[in-house]
């Protein structure tokens, strides 16, 4: 075998049919794109605490320079190493064809659990958007049956199969997005800029705010996990996340602009649901619970986006030797079929989680997690200059390693700004990670459960980069 710079990546060929290729048709651009839209965004709900945390001015300047600090790079870099890698596992194999499978494993663990946390947010918000409409689903028996009853639904359509989470996730982008523009046009005669320029520097709660931000514009590296599923991922890809970029950061900004602009400023009002708000001062009920509606479609889009990533991730991995064999089998309709019931599982245990918890825990592992991915990257360029990468951003090594400061940077101040709760449990959920590979790899040498290596899959080694 030879080195990676000498060989041939033969999925990176469009006419290459992606390794265990399935009958579950393949995903094209737009659906894509709103796959992406849903695993980082889902439109505005969620960024209202941005502005009670440090008022319009800070807010809105956050939703435009924060995505040239973190969502850009991050998306350049799935785009390049999604490319290189066309397969299901995404940043899981990235890490592991640089710093080795062990390392592999680690990636895969924190950016799963980070997943999981991050979906067991969606049934929770949904409700909490219908509570008003029906506060029986506010508390006791009847929210704990809303959830299961919601996950049990969002979780068939993720079995039936992606072409259908895809034209399900267009349906609910347009969904989500209408009623802000109807806002825009209503709000344009109550528009005062004076309102944008309000800032009080003294009175920021930084914590809030970053974090707020952070979980509102990250996870573009989570549809790498299913390059595998996706038609012509060379071509495909790069083009769908330029597309999810200009619409995520649009579909924060426009509605914040109108919001802040149109209604007079009270801070303490601006939280989860806000914007529902909004709109009945100024459209009257009617837009109220169209805007209602659309979060609460919102969630479910998010949903469904997010545990397609979470389950064809654990799917990727097993096609690697790093999880039993069952988590590589799929169901009828080319799905992960384990990879969605430990999903799954994982949402209904940690829906009892409170949102600040849940945001504050998701971050803090995801930062664990890209800090392994942008080591990768860079890894990689210096050690495989040549390698084929259908997409590649320009710069050489040098820029790659730039490309990588501002985040790096960015992930030292959100670590650090954790309290001290949310860092001792996410530090166990990483021990807990470094111990299980070790657990994994005695299970196998025991033969207790069977693992193996999709032959389709190029070989990836402990002596170094990717070989083939």
């Amino acid at each position: 075998m030879g080195k990676f710079d000498s060989a041939e990546y033969t999925e990176i060929n469009e006419e290459v049919p992606s390794p265990k290729a399935n009958n579950a048709r393949k995903v094209s651009v737009l659906p894509l794109v709103f796959l992406i839209f849903y695993e980082v965004s889902g439109g505005p709900f969620g960024v209202e605490d941005t502005v009670q945390a440090a008022g319009p001015l800070l807010a809105l300047l956050g939703f435009l320079v924060f995505p040239f600090i973190w969502s850009l790079p991050e998306a350049l870099i799935t785009a390049e190493m999604g490319t290189m890698f066309p397969e299901n596992g995404g940043y899981v194999v990235w890490v592991s064809s640089a710093l080795g499978p062990y390392w592999g494993f680690q990636q895969g663990w924190m950016k799963w659990l980070s997943g999981v946390i991050d979906n067991a947010l969606y049934p929770v918000l949904f409700l909490d958007y219908l509570k008003s409409a029906i506060p029986a689903l506010g508390s006791g028996l009847p929210r704990i049956i809303a959830v299961l009853a919601l996950t049990l639904v969002l979780t068939y359509m993720n079995y039936r199969g992606l072409t259908i989470v895809g034209g399900f996730a267009v349906s609910l982008g347009i969904l989500s997005i209408l009623p802000f523009v109807v806002m825009g046009l209503i709000s344009i005669p109550k528009l005062r800029p004076s309102r944008w320029l309000v800032v009080d520097v003294e009175n920021v709660d930084w914590n809030l705010y970053l974090n707020t931000l952070f979980w509102n514009l990250n996870y573009w590296d989570s549809i790498s996990t299913l390059a595998g599923e996706v038609r012509n991922p060379k071509k495909t890809l790069p083009k769908a996340l330029y597309y999810a970029v200009i619409l995520v950061v649009l579909s924060y900004f426009f509605p914040l602009l109108i919001g802040t602009g149109a209604v007079p400023l009270q801070r303490d009002l601006w939280t989860d649901g806000y914007f529902s708000d909004i709109g009945k001062i100024l459209g009257g009920v009617w837009l109220r619970v169209w805007i209602q509606g659309a979060a609460a479609a919102s969630n479910m889009g998010m949903f469904v986006a997010e545990m397609s990533s979470d389950s064809f991730q654990l799917l990727g991995m097993a096609e690697r030797g790093m999880l039993p064999e069952f988590f590589a089998k799929r169901s009828p309709y080319g799905t992960p079929l384990f990879g969605i019931l430990f999903s799954a599982s994982g949402v209904v245990l940690l829906s009892w989680l409170s949102f600040q918890e849940i945001v504050a825990a998701e971050n803090f592992l995801y930062c664990f997690g890209m800090i392994l991915e942008f080591i990768a990257f860079v890894l990689l360029r210096i050690t495989c200059p040549h390698a084929p990468r259908p997409f590649k951003i320009p710069g050489g090594t040098i820029g790659a390693i730039l490309l990588c400061i501002p985040p790096t940077i960015l992930i030292c101040v959100v670590l650090a700004l954790s309290s001290f709760k949310v860092m001792v449990v996410s530090l166990v959920a990483i021990a807990i990670g470094l111990v299980m590979q070790p657990c994994l790899k005695l299970i196998e040498k025991k033969r207790w459960l069977k693992f193996s290596v999709s032959s389709d899959l190029p070989d990836i080694t402990t002596d170094g980069p990717l070989l083939h």
